[in-house]
């Protein structure tokens, strides 16, 4: 069995479509205006964003982007900071990770072996 969708409500679909395409080149497919986008990633995994208002996940939630390598995790680490997102330097944990907070509510961790 294989997990092949999820919806996230998000406080603003516009931004987390756009962080979710930029850091993790997912592919927008369909969208209808700011209140719904369906995106896809390369295993076409479908990840729908609906709006909501003030939405707050449990501190624990988040959902995860493995990558390939301990300097792919480095590199996107780097680009956030750059870009002016709070993250801490990826620690070793369960793999090599670390966790941020996307535009939208909800907490993406990026993690390698």
């Amino acid at each position: 069995m294989q997990l092949s969708h999820l919806n996230l409500t998000v406080n603003d679909v516009e931004a987390s479509q756009k962080f979710l395409e930029k850091y993790f080149h997912m592919k927008c497919v369909n969208s209808r205006g700011k209140g719904f986008a369906a995106m896809f990633d390369d295993s076409q995994f479908v990840l729908t964003l609906m709006k909501g208002n003030d939405v707050q996940y449990p501190k624990t939630f988040h959902i995860g982007f493995p990558q390939e390598s301990r300097e792919k995790v480095d590199q996107i680490n780097s680009q956030l900071k750059e870009d002016g997102y709070e993250v801490e330097p990826p620690i070793e944990a369960h793999g090599y990770t670390f966790y941020v907070k996307a535009p939208g509510g909800f907490t993406v961790e990026i993690l390698s072996e």
